[in-house]
């Protein structure tokens, strides 16, 4: 019996297809690279073009050129737009825009763009005013809330400005994305349209002291600990985006104590059940505006122990349900827009909770949301 043939005489084998032809046939797109950079208080940097005509503004940040790493292109490109020289941490989110996004100027021929957004960190005083433009190319510059900062930038480019600045903001994986899109999970920040918001108001000192006999005290917060460290955030949804706050709110005359206050707004609001709620401090609020205008008065600021979540339930005042998040108090500190006072606030609540309960200090990792049903705590 004949020996069989070996494959190759059975089956022709393709002639590898010219470079050239292949080249042309490999899908083609531009390259480019972006910087989310904040001031103390977690306001965001755009930067304004001269050349747009539509108008609208972007984050720092420009083409890649040929042969260029996005990530060198980032730096070269803040260097040249704000003359700082700022140093990358993380890659934030990569955003591909296929070449018939309406985001594309109808007058440009493009095959489509990848876009790598990275972390180039927080600008302390000095670096902002430090900021030095190219007058030729970019006219101005603003530190924004991002909430004001979607209505400056083309709807596709707020979507990636805000993926990014919430995988910052939220520890979490870089957020890939197609056509302002996400294409894996969403995460709860970009889910629930969560936004920082600056509040001039924590730039005043905390009081360690007794609240003043005279002063009256308006409103309580809690720093609300699980077991595991983290703490409880709530955000209040609107038109315009969740806001996050800690949960709390304002004495009632019917309220015979902060405290009592702050066990009704917690249970109220995100359904917790709290124990050994301890004082920190007090912030002076000058006019109560929040409260109606009632003059000169204290926040009061507490750390208390989760000792169990029920199911989410609508807030009496609100008519809705808020959404609930679980931070690290670092975390919660730049979500709640304090700057450097809150960041304080956030060691001084966490270190309590360790001392006074033997909780531990978690590090920052993925914010996540407090289930629908509740969470058992052990």
């Amino acid at each position: 019996m004949p020996s069989p043939l070996p494959p190759s005489d059975h089956i022709a084998t393709a002639a590898a297809p010219p470079a050239a032809h292949y080249a042309a046939a490999r899908h083609a797109a531009w390259l480019g690279a972006a910087a989310v950079i904040t001031d103390e208080v977690g306001r965001i940097l755009l930067v304004h073009p001269t050349y747009r005509t539509d108008g609208t503004w972007l984050l720092p940040g420009g083409v890649v050129e040929p042969g260029e790493h996005p990530h060198v292109t980032c730096l070269r490109e803040v260097s040249e737009e704000l003359g700082l020289a700022l140093s990358l941490s993380a890659v934030l989110a990569v955003h591909s825009l296929s070449p018939r996004h309406s985001g594309l100027q109808t007058s440009t021929t493009c095959p489509g763009e990848v876009r790598f957004v990275f972390d180039a960190g927080t600008l302390d005083p000095d670096q902002v005013r430090a900021i030095r433009l190219p007058r030729e190319e970019l006219s101005e510059y603003a530190f924004l809330e991002t909430r004001d900062a979607v209505q400056r930038l083309r709807p596709v480019d707020a979507q990636i400005m805000l993926a990014a600045y919430r995988a910052r903001l939220g520890h979490t994986a870089t957020a890939h994305l197609a056509d302002g899109r996400h294409i894996l999970d969403v995460p709860a920040l970009d889910r629930h349209n969560v936004h920082v918001r600056y509040r001039p108001l924590w730039d005043s000192p905390l009081n360690r002291g007794p609240v003043p006999d005279r002063l009256p005290v308006r409103q309580a917060w809690s720093w609300c600990f699980m077991p595991d460290g983290r703490v409880v955030l709530v955000a209040d949804p609107g038109p315009r985006g969740a806001l996050p706050m800690l949960p709390g709110g304002t004495v009632e005359s019917s309220d015979a104590r902060p405290e009592q206050a702050l066990r009704r707004e917690t249970a109220e609001e995100a359904q917790l059940a709290l124990t050994d709620p301890v004082r920190l401090g007090w912030v002076l609020d000058e006019t109560g505006e929040v409260c109606g205008g009632v003059g000169r008065n204290a926040r009061l600021s507490l750390a208390a122990r989760v000792t169990a979540i029920g199911p989410a339930a609508v807030a009496p005042a609100a008519g809705h349900c808020f959404v609930r998040l679980l931070a690290a108090p670092a975390q919660a500190a730049a979500l709640l827009g304090w700057g450097p006072p809150g960041a304080r606030q956030a060691q001084l609540a966490a270190s309590t909770a360790q001392e006074r309960w033997g909780l531990p200090t978690p590090s920052p990792a993925a914010i996540e949301e407090i289930p629908v049903e509740g969470m058992r705590l052990s």
